[in-house]
């Protein structure tokens, strides 16, 4: 076991960092002080901090191999982990010294910290809890290895046309040096595609016809206090063959390029659209080259330290972040039978005891599924891995009703759930509609194989970082020590009855917002008013999460300010975040509507001081981090039943925002913590939703029962938001009309009222300040760390080493 490392031992004074700090812009930059740029010090500073990284990053990584420990090795699409270099100083407690340091040096250092860009490695939900999970797996010193795509150009960065439409962009996150990362040439793996498979036997020989070398990159994840450092390893796509110099001395110089533009390909951007053959394919070579490397890598490595591969289960851990990875079990099926001898049914065996899939949709579209031609077409061996692995499963269950191959397809969500050892939900309402939904046939099978693991968020970046105010509130109030032991947050609760904390409290929201007013002043042009509430819904765009019914219910709060101006209204500033997929129309058409709702709204003098609306472009991990500490509000609205649980409502809770929203996801934990009073709910529950739609007509029927619904919907068709244009959002108003899947109109009066109870609890400031702090105090059980106790714990079977 390794041993402790005091606190006392890791600060390093002002003077002792600014000196690194300019050894690096000498030695690193390759300048001297008078004309180093800002780029130059936020490099140098990320040098000096990164440098005192690699002491317990080594440390970690001997004591594991010392020690001979099972790792735990986490394959995931996304990480957005965001700027690095404020949660690094953060974590090895250097935020003081740094500010000292770099302000002798003649810099600002905020501005410094805000030049890193945001590592575009992920798009919402999925992603950050990847990230979240790093930060406490380091944390709690448990062994690990995350592995994903180092995307070039990530999701893409989002503007809006001058009408309101989202514009998608190439992200350049990596046109600079990304100054974390350590370049690994000697961890490449060769990963092919197509090709032939011949059999031999007991096992086959797969000869692929096109491949790609997968090159690691490698990204120390320091933990609070820096007593351990985990490593993220992102693999980069590169050609076999460079470069063609027999076709560029011909004159074909797109021609001489042309491999290593298609290998770019491979690595380039985080989901292309996939509606089209040629996207599928991208979408599908994606997730095998980075599954295929990361598994090759974890074989390499137990090899190295161990003999007997039936001892695999004992040391690897992998988990399998949503159905993107789900080509491991195959993959690791393979490598054992056709590369290393295993018996075929041994080494699916093998496979199911390393591998864990979390399941993060309950909507069966979104669990992956690819045509079998396509399958074939691009992976021939892994097909006949699937079919037999399938036919095994008939032949242990022969009254199965599921099948992993059916109807052309491959169905992506079978096959983690049999290839895995356990299946986990990420909230109890989610992990109870795992089993009786989407894997309800295979729940009946494998008893006890579906587990819940409720998410969680790291308080260092979400609430130490990102509202440092609130944190020393926190410190002052019940000492040090919280913030990796979040569910001390409930001895907060003793203050929350005395004035002055409450007027503190109340204050640093205050602060938040002003500092948010002016971001939004200076970045958008908008000025708002810092004492309305701040109403927030930020999220990936989906109708599921329902962001039209948010801007339907500001059409008619607006109607109704207009009509009643002097009514008893609470001042609002409604701020949206959020991208949509590409190919995503309905999602885009949903954008487009409230960038024009928010472009007419602001414009009517009327009404300026009771409702603006604000959308700002490219919401990210930085963007959040301004947004969550300044919103009074959180809109966690999705459809009850859809949401598996969100994350985003954890740290707006944590932050002290109230919460509006359905019993969906984790929301239903969140109410059941914070106390129903505290908490404004709506909706129809999932299985009042799920009755709801057997009645065929039931949007028509809510919106003819529903004035301001029905006076909203036929404004937006009015064209009163699209210039006089009535065509505009007619797929959208149809869509609503007549089908209305995700149940807006049947929810939208209860939503209404709901936000009528909203505007009378603001006319009572101190209540609100009250119920507020609150939430704060008794949200401490959403910590990550907590999570990623239960994992080690009940899919892991992992000891931490710390």
């Amino acid at each position: 076991m390794p041993t402790k490392i005091s606190k006392e031992t890791l600060p390093m004074t002002a003077t002792e960092l600014r000196d690194a700090i300019l050894k690096h812009i000498e030695y690193s930059q390759g300048k001297d002080l008078v004309h180093a740029s800002l780029y130059d010090m936020r490099m140098a500073l990320t040098l000096a901090i990164r440098d005192r990284v690699i002491e317990p990053w080594f440390r970690a990584t001997r004591a594991t191999y010392a020690a001979q420990s099972k790792r735990v090795y986490y394959l995931s699409m996304e990480f957005l982990i965001g700027r690095l270099l404020e949660d690094a100083i953060l974590n090895t407690g250097l935020t003081e010294a740094a500010r000292e340091a770099v302000a002798g040096l003649g810099f600002d250092f905020d501005t410094v910290l805000a030049d890193e860009p945001d590592a575009a490695l992920g798009n919402g939900g999925l992603g950050r809890l990847a990230a979240c999970f790093l930060d406490s797996m380091s944390t709690l010193g448990c062994p690990a290895y995350g592995y994903g795509i180092r995307y070039e150009h990530g999701l893409f960065r989002q503007s809006f046309g001058p009408d309101g439409r989202q514009v998608e962009t190439a992200e350049d996150w990596l046109r600079q040096k990304h100054g974390w990362e350590f370049e690994r040439p000697e961890a490449s793996f060769n990963i092919g595609f197509g090709g032939s498979v011949a059999e031999t036997g007991r096992s086959a020989v797969w000869t692929p016809d096109d491949a790609v070398i997968a090159k690691a990159y490698d990204t120390p994840i320091i933990g609070w206090q820096g007593k351990w450092a985990n490593t993220l390893r992102l693999w980069g796509a590169e050609p076999l063959t460079a470069f063609d110099l027999a076709a560029f001395n011909k004159g074909d110089f797109a021609g001489a390029a042309a491999p290593e533009a298609l290998a770019r390909t491979i690595s380039r951007v985080l989901y292309p659209d996939d509606t089209t053959d040629q996207g599928k394919e991208l979408r599908l070579k994606q997730e095998f080259f980075f599954t295929a490397a990361s598994i090759r890598d974890i074989l390499r490595r137990f090899s190295a330290e161990h003999n007997d591969l039936a001892a695999l289960p004992s040391k690897v851990a992998i988990q399998m972040n949503d159905t993107h990875p789900a080509i491991a079990g195959p993959e690791l099926v393979r490598l054992l039978a056709d590369e290393r001898g295993m018996a075929f049914e041994q080494a699916v065996d093998t496979a199911r005891a390393c591998l864990g899939y979390t399941n993060h949709t309950l909507m069966p579209e979104a669990l992956e599924r690819w045509p079998e031609k396509l399958m074939t077409q691009v992976l021939p061996r892994h097909m006949q891995i699937i079919e037999r692995i399938d036919e095994l499963h008939a032949k242990a269950h022969p009254k199965r009703k599921v099948s992993i191959v059916e109807g052309g397809e491959v169905k992506m969500g079978e096959l983690s759930f049999i290839m895995a050892n356990k299946v986990n939900g990420v909230s109890a309402l989610h992990s109870e509609l795992v089993k009786d939904t989407v894997f309800a046939e295979l729940n009946k099978l494998h008893p006890g194989r579906i587990v819940n693991e409720t998410n969680g968020v790291t308080p260092r970046r979400w609430v130490k970082g990102a509202n440092p105010r609130l944190s020393a509130l926190i410190t002052d109030t019940i000492g040090e020590g919280w913030e990796d032991n979040l569910e001390r947050l409930v001895e907060l609760e003793p203050a929350i009855a005395e004035q002055g904390f409450r007027d503190r409290f109340a204050a640093i929201k205050a602060e938040n917002k002003r500092d948010l007013t002016a971001w939004i002043e200076r970045e958008m042009g908008i000025s708002v008013n810092p004492d309305a509430m701040f109403d927030v819904q930020i999220k990936r765009f989906h109708e599921y999460k329902r962001q039209h019914l948010n801007i339907l219910e500001t059409i008619a709060l607006w109607q109704e300010i207009r009509a009643n101006p002097k009514g008893n209204w609470a001042p609002r500033v409604k701020i949206f975040g959020g991208k949509a997929a590409p190919g995503y129309v309905m999602a885009k058409e949903i954008i487009h509507l409230i960038n024009n709702v928010a472009r007419v709204i602001n414009s009517d003098k009327s009404t300026r001081d009771l409702l603006t609306v604000v959308y700002p472009a490219n919401y990210n991990v930085t963007m959040a981090e301004r947004l969550i500490p300044a919103s009074d509000l959180s809109e966690q609205i999705s459809t009850a039943g859809k949401e598996a649980s969100g994350t985003g409502n954890m740290k707006f809770s944590l932050n002290g925002a109230l919460t509006i929203g359905t019993l969906d996801g984790a929301n239903v934990e969140i109410r059941e913590l914070v106390g129903a009073e505290n908490f404004f709910l709506f909706g129809m529950t999932a299985d009042e939703v799920v009755k709801r739609r057997e009645t065929p007509d039931h949007a028509a029927r809510a919106i003819k029962a529903s004035p301001r619904l029905s006076a909203a919907l036929e404004m937006i068709e009015s064209g009163a938001f699209s210039n006089g244009d009535k065509t505009t959002y007619s797929d959208l108003a149809q869509n609503l009309r007549s089908h209305d899947y995700f149940t807006v109109c049947a929810d939208f009066d209860s939503y209404w009222d709901a936000q009528r109870r909203v505007d009378q609890a603001w006319a009572d400031p101190d209540n609100w300040t009250r119920m507020a702090a609150i939430n704060t105090a008794r949200t401490g059980w959403f910590s990550s760390d907590r999570t990623i106790k239960g994992y080690m714990a009940d899919i892991w079977k992992i000891d931490p080493m710390i």
